[in-house]
């Protein structure tokens, strides 16, 4: 409990005024922030950018229900007595980026929390909270204080922007985001690649995101999976998740020049589909899920596009958990 909540800070999966006589970014103030002034915090070198609408997320009823129903929920009551911050009424945003590699040990990366904290609470709950054997250290940059808690495995760092914004990750791409506010850097909308993929996803929703895919990875995966060679054409994913009129709703468009390429794709994506559709689970059926993806090709991309009711996880999970149930009282 007392690593949850030294970083219950960054919350998921499991996540900014300076001394300066350059004209500045203004970071985002709670509660009226946008999309694009997130973004332009990021630095230009992200290969990756994933943005969540927090509050309309902890609106969904089902949350609110599953949050407060949950049997960890004196944590959550705790997390919000201690830390002075409630997930649902007082983040807003989270902006998470990577800058470097796709898979751990070698990912760096950055978020930013866009919400209403205390910084002198804050900070002094989190001295009192770390491990014995973490060292928490202090660090000035560029007039802004850059705080590392050192672990075995590394450290983490953050640093508080402002009464509304917190930058956690990498100490140098926490150094870079401060370089971005106050101009010493340049943001990611002059990233023309990174860019051009933000503007093929649906900025609206309330989870979405942008992946530059290095030509290295679409051919490994073309590699171990003949069936998906298409892939090694993808070199950009956009995608996003909303919730609207009691349906849930994904898109995944796999970015790619290559017309034929991409209608390979789509036709084996199709094909898989069309196998598994076939499968039966006693009462589970992977049609009725599979029925409702829509895979498609066009001279630019692949789309994968998703609209499911809002109960019909639930009942997935529901029919899965009786199907278990059963199978142990079977070998009883």
């Amino acid at each position: 409990m007392k690593k949850l909540t030294v970083y219950g800070i960054t919350i998921i999966f499991a996540l900014f005024s300076f001394i300066s006589c350059e004209e500045k970014i203004a970071p985002p103030k709670a509660g009226t922030a946008k999309a694009n002034d997130m973004l332009s915090l990021i630095p230009k070198n992200a290969t990756a950018f994933f943005f969540v609408d927090f509050q309309r997320i902890m609106a969904i009823e089902d949350v609110d229900k599953f949050i407060k129903e949950d049997e960890n929920y004196e944590d959550y009551q705790e997390f919000v007595g201690e830390t002075g911050i409630d997930p649902q009424n007082d983040i807003f945003f989270v902006a998470i980026a990577v800058t470097k590699g796709m898979e751990k040990p070698h990912q760096e990366g950055v978020g930013i929390i866009n919400l209403k904290y205390n910084k002198d609470h804050l900070i002094t709950m989190i001295k009192e909270k770390k491990e014995e054997e973490q060292e928490l250290t202090e660090e000035e940059y560029n007039g802004v204080t850059i705080y590392t808690i050192k672990e075995e495995d590394g450290g983490k760092s953050f640093s508080f922007l402002d009464e509304s914004n917190i930058v956690l990750g990498n100490e140098n791409e926490v150094k870079s985001v401060i370089d971005v506010i106050q101009k010493k850097k340049e943001n990611v909308f002059k990233n023309e690649e990174l860019s051009a993929v933000l503007t093929k996803t649906n900025k609206d929703a309330m989870l979405w995101g942008a992946v530059l895919v290095p030509p290295e990875v679409s051919s490994k995966i073309s590699a171990e999976k003949p069936m998906l060679s298409a892939l090694e054409a993808v070199n950009s994913v956009a995608i996003y998740f909303d919730y609207k009129d009691k349906n849930i709703i994904a898109e995944i468009k796999l970015m790619s020049s290559d017309p034929m390429k991409n209608k390979e794709l789509a036709d084996s994506l199709n094909g898989f589909k069309s196998m598994f559709a076939m499968v039966q689970i006693q009462d589970l059926n992977l049609g009725e899920i599979l029925d409702k993806i829509e895979i498609t090709s066009s001279p630019d991309h692949v789309k994968i596009y998703a609209s499911f009711p809002e109960d019909l996880p639930k009942d997935l999970i529901d029919k899965l958990k009786m199907e278990k149930t059963k199978e142990e009282k079977e070998k009883i």
